[in-house]
């Protein structure tokens, strides 16, 4: 029997991962990376050969092999879904990255002039969402946990990837987000809201940062929220010094994921070598 992808089968795969309670975000981008692959096929037949062609297509046209991978492990999902396991393909090795890019890696320094940039703006819930994940290493996904009750108790209960993991908030932190609230007459709930009284999406998180990087000086590559969350986990780690309990605060499963928030862009790895005294 011929296979082939169809809407059906779409909407069929999105209410299994919703039974899975996958985040939302993850099955919006599942499966916008397999009608990519669906529209990439077109009229060409489903089978492995076409996709091992999409795969080799994705790395000619220069994706991160990171990106391949994660529109390979959507595909490959649906294929599991659909008991077409013959069609799976093997991701990209990549090897560790040891050094992180110098366009990506967000300093301090320059956290610092997105804060006052947007406090110059007039844009205090913004200023205090980037304040809220950079202090407490959380995800984009988990703002919504951040509400007046946790606040109140110092403490955020969060529920996620089938895991419950409780994220402290510092005393400063728990002061600022119940001034805010209140001004904004929040009594319970979530406290980053939009004018409709809804939660903050994504998306929108995302585009309100990257609206206010030229005004910073600071790069458009460098600023995003979880760009924040590594800033937070190599703060973090100067001071403990302690990867397992960073990977508990990050909430990762495996101490593996936690060292690629460690990566540094290599200068304090240059200087190092040039203390051995090895070039004359």
């Amino acid at each position: 029997m011929k296979k082939h992808i169809s809407e059906e089968k779409l909407i069929a795969f999105e209410r299994h991962l919703r039974l899975e309670e996958r985040e939302p975000a993850t099955i919006e981008k599942y499966l916008r990376d397999i009608r990519s692959f669906a529209m990439w096929l077109e009229e060409r037949a489903l089978c492995k050969e076409a996709v091992v062609a999409w795969k080799e297509n994705l790395l000619a046209k220069h994706y991160a092999p990171s990106t391949v991978n994660s529109m390979l492990i959507a595909v490959n999902r649906f294929f599991r879904f659909q008991h077409w396991d013959e069609l799976r393909v093997k991701t990209v090795r990549v090897q560790r990255q040891i050094f992180r890019r110098r366009d990506k890696e967000l300093t301090k320094e320059e956290y610092a002039r997105l804060l006052d940039t947007a406090q110059d703006l007039g844009r205090e819930r913004l200023a205090l969402l980037m304040e809220t994940i950079c202090a407490t290493g959380i995800r984009v996904s988990e703002v919504r946990y951040i509400t007046v009750e946790a606040a109140q108790a110092g403490r955020a209960e969060i529920a996620l990837k089938g895991k419950i993991r409780t994220i402290l908030l510092p005393g400063k932190l728990r002061r600022k987000l119940l001034k805010y609230a209140k001004k904004q007459n929040t009594g319970s709930g979530e406290i980053f809201l939009t004018r409709t009284g809804k939660g903050m999406s994504r998306r929108q998180i995302w585009a309100e940062m990257k609206s206010i990087c030229k005004k910073a000086g600071v790069a458009p590559s460098k600023v995003f929220p979880h760009n924040l969350r590594h800033l937070f986990a190599r703060t973090f780690y100067k001071v403990c010094r302690d990867v397992v309990q960073l990977a508990d605060v990050l909430g990762h499963s495996s101490v593996e994921t936690t060292r690629i928030y460690l990566a540094t862009t290599g200068d304090e790895y240059v200087r190092r070598m040039d203390r051995l005294g090895l070039i004359s």
